[in-house]
C-alpha cells in the first residue's frame, strides 16, 4: 500500500499577540515522495506532451471532413498519422490487413469502409506500392491535413507534430492497442492492452481509451466533464460520450467494456445509506505507470458544496486504512486538478460516517464548521469534546457543548449525527453558552431568536459563514443581512474571476479561517460586523494580479506566480543597490551598510509610491474623460435617433413620385418594382452583350441588348398570362391598383430570373475561350503533380481531382473575363449621349395637350 502523500503546510510566520500572517514563498518545498519516471514509457507523459498529442488527436477525429464517418475511420486517421515518416514527406506504408489489426477490424472493413471514407472526405491520399517486378507491396498513404500543416511551417498548428512527438504518439498507441509483432533480430514488441478486443465496437473502444489517457493526469484520474449530464447514465459515461462525440448511452457501453478489460476503474463513493452519489474514473495503466497503487486507501473529499443540488456532507473516513482524512474543499489539487464530480446530479448525498476519534486542530479550515472534530483553543474554549462532558446544563441531564462553531454540540466518539452539525450547533448554542463560561443576561434566548441566530438557509452561505458562526450570532438582524449580502457579492465576484461555483464557498470559508488566525481567534474580534465587512470577507491582493489573494491564486489554489515575480524584482533591486553601495562606499561596517541600504530602499519606495499615485491620477482623469465622452456619444446617438425617426415619419407621409399615390414614402411598391425591373433588364442586356457580342461592333452590342429586352418582355407576358389563368379576373378588375402592383411584381420576377440565366450563359461562353482553356490545362497538370498522385497519375482519384481543379480554374478565368467585358461596356455607355426621357415623364405632358376637333384619337409624340 502506498504511503499517503504528505500535506504541504501553508507558509506562516508568528507575530506579536500570536497573530499569524501568510508569507509569500518563491519556491515551494517538495511534498512527499516522487515517483521516478521511466525513460521511454509512453504512459508517463509530461503535461506539455499530453496537451500537444491531445490537440492533434482531437484535430483529426473532430475534423468537419470526417463528420458522419465511422469510429474506425477516425481511428485510422490517428494511426496513419502516428506512423508517418518525417524523412519521407510524412508518408507511411501499410497493408490493409495490418491496418485492420491496429483498428481491431477485418481487412474487408478496411478496404470497403475505412479507406473509401477517408478518400471520399479528402483526408487521405494513397498509392499502391509495387516492387521491381510489379507486385503490390502495400499502400503508400498521406494524411492530407497533417501533410499540409507540415508544409505550412507553422509549428503552432495542432497537426504540425515534430518527429519526436510522432514517435511518442506511435509508442502510446502501441502500448494501448498495438497488434504486437516479432521483428527479426530485434526484441519482441508485445501486443497492446486492447489488442485482443476485436470485432464490433473495437475501434470505438480503442479510440475512447486513447482520448481518455490523453485527458488523464499523472495519478490516473480522468478529468470529468462539467455541467448538467444525463442522470440516468452518470457523469463518467457523459464524459466518455463527449470525448467520442456520441450519446451518453453509447459512452456508458464503452466505459463498461473498458472496465471489463481491466483498463478503467470506476470508483464510486458510497454514502451512509449505501447509495452511490459520486464517482470517478481511474485509468489503471496510467496510474500503475506513475507508481500509484490502484487499490490504495482513497482520499474522499467532503463535497460540501458540489454539483449535487441540496447536498450536504460531513466528515469522512478513509476507505481501507481507517484513518481520518481531512478534506480541504478544493479536490484533486494533487491529482492534476481533477476533482470528484457527482455521478447522479439529482441524487442527494447523505451524511457520512463520523471519524472514529476526535482530531484536535488549531484551524477552522479542518471541516468548515462540521461536527466530528475538536478545536484548538487560545485558553478560551476546551480542545476536546470530552471536556465538561459530566457537567449538566441548568440542572438538566444534557451534556454541555464546547461552545465551538466547529465541534459544539457534536456527537461523542463513535456516535452518528441525525442532522448536519451546523444545524445542531445553531440549536444547541443556547444550552452550551451557560456551561461554556459565557454568562447570558435574562431574555437572551428570546432576543437571539428575534435576530435570527441560525446561519442562512442557503447551503453555500452556511459553508462560508461556518468558521465565523460565533461572530454571526453577535450581529443584529440588519448586520446579518448586510454580511449575507456581502458574502453573496464576494461569491459572485469570485465566480467572475474564474473560480468554479461549487468551490467558491469553501475558498471563502478558508479565507475567513485564515483571517481569524491572523487576528488571534474569535475572542480577539471586538467589532464583529466591521471585522467581517472590512477584513474577513474582502480579497487582499498581494500583487497587481486580480486573482491574487494573500499570495494565492483564487482560480487554481496555487501560489501566485506574479507575487513570486514581485519578490524576485525586489530581491534583484536590493542586490543591485547593495552592489552600488559596496562600489561607492567600500569598507563600511555591517550596521552602517545596512542603514545606508535601508535608506536607499526607502527612498526608492517613496519614488515608486509617488509614481504610482501619479499614474492613478492619470488613470482617474482618463476614466473621467471616457465617461464624459460616453455621455456625449449617448446624447449624440439619442439626437440622431430622434432626427432619423422624424425624417422617417416625414418620408412616410410623402406621395409616390411615380404615380402620385398618397403616403407611399416617396415611392409606392408598384413603381419601385417597375424601376427595379428596368434596371435588371439593362443589366441582363449588358450580360448578354458581354457573353456573345463583339465589343468592337456597336451594332452587335445593340442587337444583343435588344434581344435580351425582347426575351424578358416575352417572359413577363407569359408569366402574367399564367397568373391570370389561376386568378379571378373579376377581382382584378374591381381593384385596378392591386392588378397594377401584381403586374409590376411579375415583371420584376421575370427580369430577376433572366439576369441569372444570362450571367450563367456568359460564363459558359467565356469559359470556352483560349485563356480559360490554357488556365484549365495548367491547373490539371499541377494537380496531377501532387505527391500523393505522382505514383499513379492515371488513377480514378487523380483524374477526378485534376478535373475538379481544371473546372475551378476555368471558372475563375471566365469570371475575370466577364468583369473586364462589363467594364468595357460601362465605359462605352458613359461615352454615349443621354438617354431620352422615359415614358413615365412624357405621358403626363402628352395628356395635358389639347386635341384637334378632327382628331381620330391617336396621339403621335
Amino acid at each position: 500500500m502506498a504511503a499517503p502523500a504528505a500535506v504541504l503546510p501553508r507558509p506562516r510566520t508568528e507575530f506579536a499577540g500570536r497573530a499569524s500572517r501568510r508569507r509569500l514563498r518563491s519556491v515551494p518545498a517538495q511534498a512527499g515522495p516522487v515517483a521516478r519516471l521511466e525513460l521511454g514509457n509512453p504512459l508517463q507523459l509530461t503535461k506539455t506532451m499530453r496537451a500537444r498529442l491531445l490537440a492533434a488527436v482531437r484535430a483529426l477525429v473532430t475534423s468537419p471532413a470526417l463528420a458522419g464517418a465511422s469510429d474506425g475511420t477516425r481511428l485510422a486517421s490517428v494511426v496513419l498519422t502516428a506512423k508517418a515518416d518525417a524523412l519521407k514527406d510524412f508518408e507511411t506504408s501499410i497493408w490493409a490487413e495490418e491496418l485492420g489489426r491496429w483498428l481491431g477490424v477485418s481487412q474487408s472493413t478496411v478496404a470497403h469502409t475505412v479507406l473509401p471514407e477517408l478518400r471520399g472526405a479528402g483526408f487521405l491520399g494513397s498509392n499502391v506500392a509495387v516492387n521491381n517486378i510489379g507486385w503490390a507491396t502495400g499502400l503508400e498513404c498521406w494524411v492530407i491535413p497533417m501533410y499540409r500543416a507540415q508544409q505550412a511551417g507553422d509549428r503552432r498548428h495542432a497537426l504540425a507534430l515534430s518527429r519526436s512527438e510522432l514517435a511518442v504518439l506511435l509508442s502510446l498507441i502501441t502500448v494501448l492497442f498495438g497488434p504486437g509483432w516479432e521483428p527479426k533480430d530485434k526484441p519482441v514488441i508485445p501486443a497492446g492492452l486492447l489488442a485482443g478486443r476485436t470485432g464490433r465496437g473495437a475501434a470505438t473502444d480503442r479510440l475512447g481509451l486513447l482520448l481518455m489517457v490523453l485527458t488523464t493526469g499523472s495519478a490516473g484520474w480522468l478529468q470529468l466533464c462539467p455541467g448538467t449530464v444525463d442522470t440516468d447514465r452518470g457523469r463518467p459515461a457523459a464524459t466518455v460520450a463527449r470525448l467520442l462525440g456520441c450519446t451518453a448511452a453509447a459512452g456508458a457501453k464503452v466505459l463498461k467494456r473498458l472496465q471489463e478489460h481491466g483498463v478503467a476503474d470506476v470508483v464510486r463513493k458510497e454514502t451512509g445509506s449505501g447509495l452511490n452519489a459520486q464517482s470517478r474514473v481511474r485509468l489503471v495503466p496510467v496510474a500503475k505507470a506513475h507508481g500509484v497503487a490502484v487499490r490504495e486507501a482513497r482520499r474522499i473529499a467532503d463535497a460540501v458544496f458540489s454539483d449535487l443540488a441540496g447536498t450536504a456532507s460531513g466528515d469522512l473516513e478513509s476507505g481501507e486504512t481507517g484513518e481520518t482524512l481531512v478534506a480541504t474543499g478544493i479536490e484533486g489539487v494533487e491529482q492534476d486538478g481533477i476533482a470528484e464530480s457527482a455521478d447522479l446530479a439529482a441524487t442527494a448525498q447523505h451524511h457520512a460516517l463520523h471519524a472514529s476519534r476526535v482530531t484536535p486542530g488549531g484551524s477552522l479550515a479542518l471541516s468548515g464548521g462540521f461536527s466530528g472534530e475538536g478545536r484548538g483553543g487560545e485558553g478560551r474554549r476546551p480542545e476536546r469534546v470530552c471536556v465538561r462532558e459530566e457537567q449538566a446544563v441548568d440542572g438538566g441531564t444534557a451534556v454541555a457543548g464546547s461552545g465551538s462553531p466547529v465541534a459544539a454540540g457534536g456527537p461523542l466518539c463513535g456516535e452518528k449525527p441525525k442532522r448536519s452539525s451546523v444545524d445542531e450547533w445553531a440549536g444547541q448554542r443556547a444550552a452550551g453558552a451557560g456551561a461554556g463560561g459565557r454568562p447570558k443576561a435574562a431574555g437572551w434566548e428570546k432576543a437571539q431568536q428575534q435576530r435570527g441566530v441560525a446561519l442562512p438557509a442557503d447551503l453555500g452561505l452556511r459553508v462560508v459563514l461556518g468558521p465565523v458562526a460565533w461572530l454571526w450570532e453577535r450581529l443584529s438582524g440588519w448586520q446579518q443581512d448586510q454580511v449575507e449580502a456581502a458574502a453573496k457579492a464576494e461569491l459572485g465576484r469570485m465566480a467572475g474571476l474564474g473560480v468554479a461555483p461549487e468551490g467558491a464557498p469553501r475558498l471563502l470559508a478558508d479565507r475567513l479561517t485564515d483571517r481569524l488566525e491572523e487576528t488571534g481567534g474569535e475572542a480577539m474580534v471586538t467589532g464583529p460586523y466591521g471585522w467581517l465587512i472590512r477584513r474577513g470577507l474582502p480579497q487582499r491582493q498581494a500583487c497587481s494580479h486580480r486573482k491574487c489573494d494573500d499570495g494565492t491564486r483564487l482560480d487554481t489554489g496555487e501560489d501566485c506566480e506574479n507575487c513570486g515575480n514581485v519578490i524576485h524584482f525586489r530581491r534583484a533591486r536590493r542586490a543591485r543597490i547593495g552592489a552600488g553601495i559596496d562600489r561607492e562606499l567600500p569598507g563600511l561596517a555591517a550596521s552602517e551598510r545596512r542603514r545606508v541600504l535601508e535608506e536607499q530602499l526607502r527612498a526608492r519606495a517613496l519614488i515608486e509610491a509617488e509614481d504610482l499615485e501619479q499614474r492613478r491620477e492619470l488613470a482617474r482623469a482618463r476614466e473621467v474623460r471616457r465617461d464624459a465622452a460616453r455621455e456625449a456619444a449617448a446624447e449624440q446617438a439619442s439626437r440622431e435617433r430622434q432626427a432619423a425617426a422624424a425624417a422617417d415619419a416625414a418620408r412616410q407621409a410623402l406621395a409616390c413620385a411615380g404615380c402620385g399615390r398618397g403616403r407611399a414614402a416617396g415611392l409606392c411598391e408598384a413603381c419601385d418594382h417597375r424601376r427595379q425591373a428596368e434596371a435588371l433588364i439593362g443589366e441582363a442586356g449588358l450580360l448578354a452583350a458581354a457573353g456573345s457580342a463583339d465589343l468592337s461592333d456597336p451594332g452587335s452590342i445593340a442587337a444583343a441588348v435588344a434581344g435580351a429586352r425582347t426575351a424578358i418582355g416575352d417572359s413577363t407576358a407569359a408569366a402574367w398570362q399564367e397568373f391570370l389563368e389561376i386568378t379571378d379576373v373579376t377581382t382584378l378588375e374591381a381593384a385596378p391598383r392591386a392588378a397594377a402592383d401584381a403586374y409590376a411584381y411579375t415583371a420584376f420576377q421575370a427580369a430577376q430570373q433572366a439576369v441569372g440565366e444570362y450571367q450563367g450563359d456568359a460564363l459558359v461562353m467565356l469559359g470556352r475561350t483560349k485563356e480559360a482553356e490554357a488556365e484549365a490545362r495548367r491547373a490539371h497538370t499541377t494537380e496531377l503533380g501532387r505527391p500523393w498522385f505522382r505514383r499513379n497519375p492515371t488513377g480514378a482519384d487523380a483524374v477526378a481531382a485534376a478535373t475538379k481543379a481544371a473546372g475551378i480554374a476555368r471558372g475563375r478565368v471566365a469570371e475575370r473575363l466577364l468583369a473586364a467585358r462589363l467594364e468595357q461596356l460601362d465605359e462605352r455607355a458613359a461615352d454615349r449621349p443621354e438617354k431620352p426621357t422615359s415614358w413615365t415623364v412624357r405621358l403626363p405632358e402628352l395628356a395635358a395637350r389639347q386635341l384637334r376637333a378632327d382628331s381620330s384619337g391617336a396621339v403621335i409624340a
